[in-house]
């Protein structure tokens, strides 16, 4: 498999599909949904264009496909943004035009359950972009966080190399969206304790695939992910999603993934700050670093007997986190275990 294309970027007062192929969020809360809405006007200077089932809750796959598709069809549209994730993109995708998609190649945002249309583009060539939510972080209560729009600013706008910095203060506990007067409260933020590095002291560059773990198993069950010669001397980003599967499961997925050779094939593995906290979970700060600790293990443990040459990096800002950096998926990426650094062409 060759280079994949870089998409045409967008500019200041372009159109900009906004959809949901997963979760019909918006429909459930426009409060934050119009707050997303805004910023990308106001910050960013872009127009959103919306379709039939952007804040359509329970819309089916075909109908979700069909307006993915249009968005890459329309000549108008310079860049699609997915409003929020979900669980069930795994039934879109096989409903999407692959002859648009690879006639039209743009920018595409999104993350978690967007996993699966980031690797559905991957497949045909295209570079999409990991991160990015109208939802979660253009709506994020409070302020934007200044490093989270600083690079979805260059991967929406520029074509150059882009420094990825750890974050200052970071979090895993959103406001409500229950509650509307929440918005206007900054979230949780902890103090940051910089990025984690195992394995050899080398630098590596190289294409980028992976994605949110959970959406990875899924892909391989149903046989969607690329051959191990086409990942050959990829680097491998994965990070867990708010459904925070334990340890063991952790381990036996990125185990799987070793078995199939994914592992073998990726020169380093980038690995986002796990979620330690949800709604359903509500650790607390001491019992967040034991979770964080426990998946560190598991991973190091995983691909201990399958990659051992492997550049790690743990608890970078990508994925379930706040802030979140955009990664080009598909793209280039440099993990420089001699220098510390990381780097993202966007």
């Amino acid at each position: 498999m060759g280079a994949l294309i870089y998409p045409p970027k967008p500019r200041p007062g372009d159109r900009v599909a906004v959809v949901s192929p997963s979760a019909g969020l918006p429909a459930l809360f426009p409060h934050v949904y119009e707050l997303g809405l805004r910023r990308l006007r106001e910050e960013f200077g872009l127009e959103p264009v919306e379709y039939p089932t952007t804040r359509a809750a329970g819309a089916s796959p075909r109908d979700r496909a069909r307006d993915l598709t249009a968005a890459f069809a329309d000549p108008d549209i310079r860049a699609v943004l997915a409003t929020v994730g979900g669980d069930d993109l795994i039934t879109v995708t096989p409903h999407l035009d692959d002859d648009v998609l690879r006639a039209n190649p743009k920018p595409y945002f999104g993350y978690s359950d967007n996993t699966n249309v980031l690797n559905h583009l991957y497949r045909l060539g295209v570079v999409g972009y990991h991160g990015g939510s109208v939802l979660v972080h253009l709506g994020r209560p409070g302020s934007p966080h200044p490093l989270t729009f600083a690079s979805l600013r260059a991967a929406l706008f520029t074509s150059d190399w882009h420094e990825l910095t750890p974050a200052r203060q970071w979090g895993d506990r959103p406001n409500p969206w229950t509650e509307p007067d929440t918005l206007a409260d900054e979230p949780e933020m902890l103090p940051g304790e910089g990025w984690r590095w195992h394995g050899p002291r080398r630098a590596v560059r190289g294409p980028t695939w992976g994605g949110c773990l959970e959406i990875l198993h899924w892909l391989m069950a149903t046989d969607r992910v690329p051959t191990v010669a086409e990942l050959t001397g990829s680097v491998l980003i994965m990070e867990t999603s708010n459904e925070m599967p334990d340890a063991r499961e952790v381990f036996r997925i990125v185990r799987n993934m070793g078995e199939r050779g994914l592992l073998a094939a990726s020169e380093a593995i980038v690995v986002g700050r796990p979620k330690a906290w949800d709604f359903d979970k509500p650790l607390s700060v001491p019992e967040r670093r034991v979770w964080a600790e426990a998946q560190r293990e598991a991973i190091l443990r995983a691909v201990a007997s399958y990659q051992p040459d492997a550049v790690l990096v743990f608890d970078v800002d990508l994925g379930h986190t706040d802030p979140q950096l955009i990664i080009p998926y598909g793209g280039e990426m440099t993990v420089d275990a001699v220098e510390r650094r990381i780097a993202v062409r966007y």
